[in-house]
């Protein structure tokens, strides 16, 4: 049995934990059952107990009974309190001369693609155009889709979320930073990145295929075999 290292690990406990903070608040906007309700209540304090553990991998200190209250004030009732993945939007944008337009987050210093979470009313298409001008004053059309990423499973968040990746072209405006959400705003060569860039190496190059013209197919993680550690085998799996 292969060794797994104490990042890895501490990235299981966290889907875990969400996991688990989900099927519970789930059944709770669901259920009428008071019996039920304190299951689900009791799942969320285990859930608390597994994610105080990463947090304690992490080195990050927060009370288990926080993230019982934070989890009980998102249960919704009905098809509203199922839970799902939160939903943001990526966008690579391309000009002429072939650049990408980047921003440099206020929150981390780093630079990267115009990103933020989806608004309800908008379509991820109309996202992405409203996210980049708000962001860099750059107004812009959509081409494709480059990617449906789970952020969680890359590592970009310890929460559910999945984002969708564009690639846009530039039609107008002027650059512009926004003022709260970025302190730097520009085009960049595809040899000419910042240092700080955070995920070239799986976005770039994609992302200036598209920018040079290409028709490039949306990728997706593969599926995990098995999804969890111990899953029970399918029985079209092929074992007796």
């Amino acid at each position: 049995m292969t060794d797994v290292g104490p990042p890895d690990f501490t990235r299981d406990l966290v889907r875990w934990s969400e996991t688990l903070s989900a099927i519970a608040r789930t059944g709770l906007g669901f259920t009428q059952s008071l019996y039920e309700r304190e299951r689900f209540e009791e799942i969320l304090h285990v859930a608390s107990d597994i994610k105080a553990a990463a947090d304690d991998a992490l080195e990050v200190r927060r009370e288990q009974d926080h993230f019982v209250q934070e989890w009980l004030e998102t249960v919704g009732e009905g098809v509203p309190g199922y839970v799902t993945p939160k939903v943001a939007i990526g966008v690579v944008v391309g000009n002429e001369a072939g650049e990408v337009l980047l921003v440099q987050r206020a929150d981390s210093g780093i630079w990267l693609y115009p990103t933020g979470w989806a608004d309800v009313g908008y379509s991820p298409a109309e996202v992405a155009v409203k996210e980049v001008f708000e962001e860099t004053g750059v107004e812009c059309e959509p081409v494709q889709l480059l990617s449906v990423v789970d952020g969680q499973r890359m590592g970009f968040t310890r929460f559910g979320m999945y984002m969708l990746l564009f690639h846009c072209r530039a039609t107008g405006g002027a650059l512009r930073a926004h003022p709260l959400e970025t302190t730097g705003v520009g085009w960049f060569a595809r040899d000419a990145l910042p240092a700080a860039t955070a995920g070239a190496a799986w976005w770039a190059p994609p992302a200036f295929a598209a920018i040079d013209g290409a028709r490039v197919a949306a990728s997706f993680e593969p599926v995990r075999q098995p999804v969890w550690r111990n899953a029970q085998a399918r029985p079209d799996d092929g074992v007796d």
